[in-house]
């Protein structure tokens, strides 16, 4: 591989640029905004007050969305879902489960996902 080429993929990884706007996409396609553009420049926006601490990260599911998503998980109405199931369900999603702290023998409540935030999609 050329060095050039090697910088470029560095850059982005280091930057989660294919993350970023993988989730900038999947907001576009979850909201369907009249106005794309100055809807992605209001959601970067928000992610950059976020960082300085000013708000809040947007979204792509509010909490109805995420209790909805995770009562489809737990058919068995258990209150958990397995770590297969989450990886799944993120993989589903699009979202990357490669820095996902969950060990194979921990289940995974409703209220612990409410805290990570992963199938809410937080854009970072």
């Amino acid at each position: 591989m050329a060095a050039g080429e090697e910088q470029s993929r560095e850059y982005l990884r280091r930057h989660r640029l294919p993350e970023l706007l993988h989730h900038l996409g999947a907001l576009l396609l979850f909201h369907r905004p009249e106005r794309p553009r100055e809807f992605l420049i209001q959601v970067l926006e928000r992610v950059k007050a976020g960082r300085r601490a000013e708000g809040e990260y947007p979204d792509l599911m509010d909490e109805a969305n995420v209790e909805a998503m995770f009562s489809l998980l737990d058919v068995l109405g258990q209150g958990h879902i397995t770590p297969v199931q989450y990886r799944e369900a993120l993989k589903t999603l699009g979202l990357s489960t490669e820095d996902l702290e969950v060990g194979d023998d921990e289940n995974i409540t409703l209220e612990e996902e409410k805290d990570a935030g992963e199938l809410g999609c937080v854009l970072v």
